[in-house]
């Protein structure tokens, strides 16, 4: 009796199953396939990867389709997400080091926020990795900085699909200005970072958070509260945000390789005109 095919051994990546010329066909002709895939006719602001796992994905880089204008509104939405820590009286009453951890810990879940508060969406375009393979197919030259660009270059498509669907879910909530602010305390103040000196006082400040945004939905909706824990639950998806992705593809375009956590700091604390 035949022997039954394993279910891994039938989940093959696709980059293995395909025609050996049709794999070379795709190298040679990898910008025209790009063109067509990220043109606008055809593309979605919430286009997913797919989820069969193929290790091939999660290799995928992006960069911003706009950089000059996606790159400006995201520096005066960083510049916000700094303004609104710096108006918290309750912030300054902690030890300077909570606040240095806070603020390193956090400014990127706060920033996504942000993103989704101002209605911040953007347009994607595929970093051709594969080219370094094209150029040796075709016998071309190798500089150093092709190795760097190909390398270095790019966020995650996996990790900046994860921020679009969150943005997504958000703007379908229609969450109102006060209810952000709350959300944006309930992050901030954060009890579980490790090396906290005042973790009780922290804790306080997100319980307060938390039980005024209940309050305003109960008030809002007619005391229901499912709406309430319904946020609370999108908030628990923020602890997948990836801090260096949101560097990479937001900031560096502009800043270029800036240690970001020192310049949050230096605008918090010195200057408001950094960013």
């Amino acid at each position: 009796m035949a022997s039954q095919a394993s279910p891994e051994k039938s989940r093959k990546c696709q980059c293995e199953t395909s025609h050996p010329q049709s794999i070379l066909y795709q190298i040679l002709n990898k910008e025209e396939q790009d063109e067509t895939r990220w043109h606008p006719q055809y593309y979605h602001p919430c286009y997913s990867i797919s989820s069969a796992g193929c290790p091939c994905e999660g290799n995928r880089k992006v960069v911003l389709r706009t950089p000059e204008v996606t790159c400006m509104r995201a520096s005066e939405v960083l510049l916000k997400t700094i303004t609104f820590i710096r108006n918290l009286p309750s912030f300054y009453h902690l030890p300077q080091e909570d606040q240095a951890l806070l603020v390193q810990q956090c400014w990127a879940p706060l920033f996504v926020l942000g993103l989704a508060q101002e209605w911040v969406n953007f347009e994607l375009k595929e970093i051709s990795v594969p080219s370094l393979l094209k150029k040796i197919l075709l016998n071309q030259s190798l500089t150093d900085s092709d190795k760097v660009e190909n390398s270095s270059l790019g966020a995650s498509l996996a990790d900046v699909q994860k921020m679009k669907n969150f943005l997504e879910k958000f703007w379908n909530s229609d969450i109102c200005a006060k209810e952000y602010a709350y959300l944006k305390g309930i992050i901030l103040f954060n009890p579980e970072l490790p090396g906290l000196r005042f973790r009780h006082y922290v804790q306080t400040l997100q319980q307060e958070a938390q039980r005024t945004l209940m309050e305003f939905s109960s008030m809002m909706y007619n005391r229901n509260l499912g709406r309430f824990a319904w946020i609370l639950g999108l908030l628990a998806s923020l602890k997948a945000v990836n801090a260096e992705t949101i560097a990479e593809l937001f900031f560096r375009p502009i800043l270029g390789e800036v240690n970001l956590n020192e310049l949050l700091l230096e605008t918090l604390y010195f200057k408001q005109d950094l960013l």
